[in-house]
């Protein structure tokens, strides 16, 4: 797979992963893609083939969010959810991260960023987990893949939805 350049997946502790991505967009409109479902359903979906039938975000401090990820060829489900604990628009969000069927221990906490730096916004996911195992756990699970095909799509919805006008 293809990696742009600013697609980056390092472990900042013991505990974290964290993944940065450049994005042609402005911030506002980055941020609604990670906060709409009709947006996060277009590009939130890891490897091809993958749908995502079921998106639930109720966007406020104490409101959860809900995933239901199926991949269409075999009918396996894959699904997670969580809290979030902070919001600040278009900037911030941190959230609870727990899969229905847990692969690694415990519940993590992401803290997205959303910096803008002039016509591009920069992406900073950082999930933090409750322990080195079940960091090292997520980090073998392809989940490095599953961003960067997801980011490639979000690459590309940003693009149609920002695209200039016509002259």
């Amino acid at each position: 797979m293809f990696y742009p350049e600013s697609f980056q997946v390092s472990t900042p502790s013991d505990c974290e992963i964290l993944i940065t991505r450049d994005f042609a967009a402005p911030r506002q409109l980055v941020f609604d893609a990670f906060t709409k479902p009709e947006l996060v359903r277009r590009w939130l979906l890891g490897p091809d083939g993958w749908t995502m039938p079921v998106c639930e975000i109720d966007l406020r401090v104490g409101g959860a969010y809900r995933y239901l990820w199926r991949k269409e060829t075999t009918g396996m489900e894959m699904g997670m959810g969580g809290v979030f604990r902070e919001i600040v628009v278009p900037r911030l969000l941190v959230a609870t991260e727990q899969f229905d069927e847990a692969w690694y221990a415990g519940e993590a906490i992401d803290t997205t960023i959303f910096l803008e730096n002039g016509a591009t916004t920069r992406v900073e996911l950082t999930v933090l987990y409750e322990s080195k195992e079940a960091r090292d756990t997520a980090a073998r699970s392809g989940m490095e893949q599953g961003m960067a095909a997801g980011y490639s799509r979000l690459e590309a919805l940003l693009s149609s939805l920002h695209a200039p006008e016509s002259l």
